[in-house]
Order: structure tokens, then sequence, then C-alpha cells
């Protein structure tokens, strides 16, 4: 049994993505898996979300979103300006716990960074990692302020005694800039460790089996992809 926490270093870097990968490799091994949702922001019920992003890209059906909030607001102020209340992160572990008796793979995906809040007392996906012993993964964005940021969530990581699974790159470019290159190296000696993984810009938009064999080239072999971040230094050296 396995509890992994998704979050990153911020919006848009590429968690759905992640999570997507993540259990596609679990079902092709023929693991069952389940994902968690803490909060779908900024669309309305009847707008696909993340966790039929998910469906679409991995074939799980073992899905579970625990807020919808339209407003495009971290969770904390999306429910409040919605005028509902919050994700319960209490209710989030309980469900992630029974998840756990009969899956291999349970994957909780946050929303936003590591401490974006989730209720008016200041609930975060870092508490809840501690609350469940889970593993965090952080996905990040290649380039920009990227090291600034990882930087940040890798101490509260360690703030807080919790283990790092690894470091993924949601959204790697077709065609990287010198930035984007130079920040690999800087997010291995971050995490000192090697990159867990770095999936390619546009994975989301592939089919189903097109998507599970980039999942497998991209994900690290901790996460059951052959990902080789040697190689991946390699043929991207600044």
């Amino acid at each position: 049994m396995s509890v992994i926490v998704v979050t990153g270093t911020g919006s848009g870097v590429g968690k759905t993505v992640v999570t997507a990968a993540l259990t596609a490799l679990a079902l092709r091994r023929g693991s069952a898996a389940a994902v968690i949702k803490l909060a779908q922001t900024g669309l309305t019920p009847d707008r696909p979300g993340d966790v039929d992003e998910v469906i679409r890209l991995s074939g799980l059906t073992t899905t579970f979103e625990l807020g919808r909030f339209p407003g495009r607001l971290p969770p904390a102020a999306a429910a409040r300006a919605a005028g509902t209340p919050p994700v319960s992160l209490a209710r989030a572990a309980n469900l992630a716990r029974e998840l756990a008796e009969s899956n291999r793979l349970v994957v909780v995906e946050g929303n936003g960074g590591l401490l974006d809040r989730y209720d008016e007392d200041g609930a975060t996906a870092a508490d809840l990692a501690r609350t469940l012993r889970a593993q965090v993964l952080v996905v990040v964005r290649p380039g920009g302020d990227t090291v600034n940021h990882t930087a940040l969530t890798l101490e509260s990581l360690a703030h807080r005694g919790l283990d790092l699974a690894g470091i993924v790159i949601g959204r790697w470019p077709a065609t990287p800039d010198i930035g984007d290159l130079s920040s690999v190296a800087d997010l291995e000696m971050l995490g000192a460790r090697p990159l867990a993984g770095a999936l390619p810009e546009g994975a989301g938009r592939l089919d189903r089996r097109a998507f599970t064999e980039t999942a497998r080239e991209s994900l690290g072999t901790t996460l059951g992809g052959v990902f080789d971040p040697a190689a991946f230094r390699q043929r991207h050296s600044a």
C-alpha cells in the first residue's frame, strides 16, 4: 500500500498530468489505484474537472473530488467566496486510509502549492501528508523562478518532517531554452537526488495508449517507469 500526495510549486505546473501518469502506470502493472482530488476550483459543476482528465488519460475509474468551487482562487478563499463549506482534510485522510486498504496506490492531488489553505483554520496539503505519513511528490516547471519556488517547498517539507517522493518536471518543453536547461542541475541539487521524471509538454493531449507509454518513459523507477535522469541530463545539458 502506498499513499502519495502530489503537490506543486504553484498552479499550472502539471500536477494533474503527473497524477494521471502515476495511475496509468499502476494500472499497466495490474495494480488497483485510486485518486482523490482535494478541491476543484474555477469550474462550475457542469464542467469536466481534473478527475475527468485523469480518467480520460489513464482509464482509472476510482476517483473522488472532495469539493468544487467556481472561483479561481485557493481552496479556502474559493469556498468562502462561494458561501459553501470548505474541504475537510480530516475527511480526505479518512477516505485515503479507507482506499488504501483495497488499493496498492492512492494518489491525493492537491491544489496550487504545498501550503495553500483548505479551510479557515489554515489546514494544508502538508498537514494531510503528515497525518497520513505519506510521501510528497513535488511537481515543478522548468526554468524561470522554479529554483526559488522549489527550494521554499522543499524547506517546508523538511521543516515538517515530511518525506520527499521526488521532483518531477510537469511540462518539459519540446524546445527548451537556456533557463530550462540550467534549471535541471539546480533542481537535482535542491532535492539531493536525481530527477524523478519529466513529462513532455502536451502529454495531456495524447490518447490513452500513447499517454501510458509516455508516462512509462517519463517517470523514474521509484514511480513505476523507466525514466533515466542521467540520460535526460546528457540530452539536455546546458
